[in-house]
Parts: C-alpha cells; structure tokens; sequence
C-alpha cells in the first residue's frame, strides 16, 4: 500500500539557519532517501517551494477566486512530501518516524486511495 508523508516544519526557522547547519539536514535528507530507495520504499517526493510562491484556488458559485499564498495561516507549512510504499500503516509510520523534520516538525501519514486513470 502507498502512504503520502507531508513533512511539515516552520520555513522561517529554517530559514534562518546557519548554512552547515542547513546542509547537515540536506545530507540527512538526502541519505534518507537514499536509504529507502535501497529498501524498495521510495515511490517518490519533493521538497516544495517556499509558501510564499503559493497559489490557492477556490470556485464559488462559479467563479474562480485566486489569491497569493496558502490556505491558511499556520506555524508550520507543509515543506515536502514522500510517496512510499508500505506493508501497513505501522511501517509507514516507522518510515516518517526517521525523516530528519520529524526531529522539530511533524510528519502527517496519509495512506494513497488508488483510482484507475480514466
């Protein structure tokens, strides 16, 4: 079964980091999806851009609102996402678990509901 995992951090914070202290985290990542590809888990990911590159879109009695930025304002933006593969949800859980954002910011697991393309 495949499980999305939505990193989701505080973009300021990271923002402000030190550049070895952002490229320790980049080599994490990057080992991390090293590791799960090795395993046959990686399906897939990206980082996303900054919220402020956001677009949001809405239609209301059929008409198109586009505004600048996300949905809502929160502390934490969602900043990347996995695609993987998992038995179950433990599994899938225990894979978001050693994303290195887990360690300051929150991992959601959403399990993926296929649709056969039309």
């Amino acid at each position: 079964m495949q499980y999305l995992l939505l990193i989701y951090g505080n973009e300021q914070s990271f923002g402000k980091m030190a550049n070895p202290e952002r490229d320790a985290i980049l080599q994490e990542y990057g080992d991390f999806t090293k590791s799960i590809a090795q395993s046959g888990h990686y399906r897939g990911g990206n980082e996303l851009a900054e919220t402020s590159t956001a677009t949001t879109v809405r239609v209301r009695d059929k008409k198109r609102l586009v505004t600048d930025g996300p949905f809502a304002e929160t502390k934490e933006q969602l900043g990347g996402y996995y695609l993987v593969e998992a038995k179950d949800l433990d599994e899938a859980i225990a894979l978001a678990a050693r994303i290195p954002s887990a360690r300051w910011g929150s991992i959601e697991v959403r399990p993926i509901i296929p649709h056969d393309m039309p």
